[in-house]
């Protein structure tokens, strides 16, 4: 890919990957909700996870639900006409929140997931809800750097199994 798209990796590429498999503990056949997954994270987060053999529900608005189709979701819930929570009838082993969420909603969200799940966030100014009386672990990522992760993400780009998306470029000047 050009150097210029390669910029677009690091940060969110490692974000996305650590919060799946470090955080999140993501295995084939389990089933992830990605709230936000029409963002940046969210985007390397669908087909990370897609790749991984999970079963892929993401929340997206009219926008963006095009991109994070052909990222691969199972699911996708129009967040701006459909409750998530209304939505998601069947427990999830993980979900993962890019997005912004009231820690109520957040709470409420983290109730669908399963006994001995795990709630991730990449939103600091929320507290990740937990809930030990059903073992389900919380974790909040602060992306850190991971050369070996890196280079896997880079191997899959390489190999066109992961696929960097620019939004938008503007000129230097």
């Amino acid at each position: 890919i050009p150097l210029a798209d390669a910029a677009g990796l690091p940060s969110v590429g490692l974000t996305a990957w650590q919060a799946l498999f470090e955080a999140g503990e993501l295995q084939a056949g389990q089933r992830v909700l990605i709230n936000g997954a029409g963002g940046p994270v969210g985007r390397y987060a669908v087909q990370l996870a897609k790749r991984a053999g999970a079963y892929v529900i993401a929340t997206a608005s009219p926008r963006s639900t095009p991109i994070v189709k052909t990222a691969g979701a199972d699911e996708i819930i129009d967040h701006t006409t459909t409750s998530v929570l209304d939505a998601v009838a069947e427990p999830v082993d993980l979900l993962l929140n890019l997005a912004p969420i009231t820690f109520d909603g957040f709470t409420a969200l983290a109730a669908r997931v399963r006994d001995g799940g795990a709630v991730v966030s990449t939103t600091p100014t929320v507290t990740t809800p937990s809930d030990e009386a059903r073992n389900v672990r919380a974790a909040t990522i602060f992306v850190h750097p991971d050369a070996d992760a890196l280079s896997q993400l880079v191997a899959l780009i390489d190999g066109g199994d992961l696929h960097v998306e620019i939004a938008r470029r503007v000129p230097l000047s």
